[in-house]
């Protein structure tokens, strides 16, 4: 004979229970799936990115975990090369190449640096290499390159800045604050830049610069400086008018700073004077056209008005 074994129906008071359970956990999914939506909101990243930057993540830990384990075996450079034509297949590899920070630098030339490794598989790109090959370009102070996954690589170039104009046989040169000659230039385009010239006259340039400092006023009347003998400087002055300085930085600066003075009371530029030698301590010697025999020397200190009799 058989019997039927019936369990013990749920009390009021558990059914509530498992019922209250129930409504919580269903609360905290919808809060939680509200917060996660919320946040999405918030990241300026489209699904499709999304995806993207988790397979990075992905990737770059098995490719990690891969490459610690290839080198306890002793197979790295093998390893190293499979997990990089992983990366390639799964779209890590250059397609693009952002160039950025170029003004006056021919961006072609940055670009047939940088295309060889067009298609290449991102692990294998040598940044380093790339950087030491851009900064073979005159006008590349500085570079920096980074890889933008999946597929871009990024170049910042910080370019030289151009500061005057170098004289040579045959042609005009373009240099910067530091010598630097940068690329070749018109007269045209030298027409309203300073004009260096001499023998070894670009490596003089920061000295150049320190010696026209001490006169500010004077500065913007500068047309050319040339370089004499390898010790001094003769200056040419927008109104054609020559100024041959003393040897040494500071002998040179202090008579620059004194024709200012005189100028400033004697109004010696765009007067008769051709020319002015103050190579002779504490005496500027003038030549005017026409007056050979009647050279006049003044005191460098003297602040009286000079007169053509």
């Amino acid at each position: 004979m058989s019997q039927t074994i019936r369990r013990k129906a749920k009390s009021a008071r558990k059914t509530a229970a498992a019922q209250g359970a129930s409504r919580k956990v269903r609360t905290a999914k919808a809060r939680t799936g509200s917060a996660f939506d919320s946040v999405m909101a918030w990241v300026p990243l489209s699904e499709e990115q999304l995806h993207r930057v988790f397979m990075a993540i992905i990737l770059g830990g098995a490719v990690a975990l891969a490459w610690f384990v290839a080198g306890l075996a002793g197979l790295p450079a093998m390893a190293g090369r499979q997990l990089a034509d992983v990366a390639g297949d799964a779209g890590f590899e250059v397609r693009r190449v952002d160039v950025r920070g170029v003004e006056n630098l021919n961006e072609l030339k940055v670009y047939e640096r940088v295309l060889a490794e067009r298609n290449q598989a991102m692990p294998l790109v040598d940044i380093e290499a790339i950087r030491e090959e851009l900064l073979e370009l005159p006008w590349i102070k500085d570079a920096r390159v980074s890889r933008q996954l999946p597929d871009t690589l990024v170049v910042d170039i910080v370019e030289r800045k151009p500061h005057a104009v170098l004289r040579k046989p045959g042609r005009l040169v373009l240099i910067d604050a530091t010598g630097q000659e940068l690329e070749p230039v018109t007269k045209e385009r030298a027409k309203d830049m300073l004009v260096v010239s001499g023998p070894a006259a670009g490596k003089q340039v920061g000295a150049l610069s320190r010696l026209l400092d001490a006169a500010p006023a004077l500065k913007p009347q500068v047309r050319e400086a040339e370089w004499i003998g390898n010790r001094r400087w003769n200056l040419t002055f927008k109104t054609g008018q020559v100024l041959a300085l003393p040897e040494g930085e500071r002998e040179s600066a202090s008579a620059l700073v004194s024709f200012a003075r005189l100028d400033g009371t004697n109004r010696l530029l765009g007067g008769q004077v051709a020319a002015f030698d103050m190579r002779a301590k504490g005496r500027i010697y003038m030549r005017i056209p026409g007056r050979d025999k009647q050279e006049a020397a003044l005191s460098a200190g003297a602040a009286r008005r000079v007169e053509d009799n």
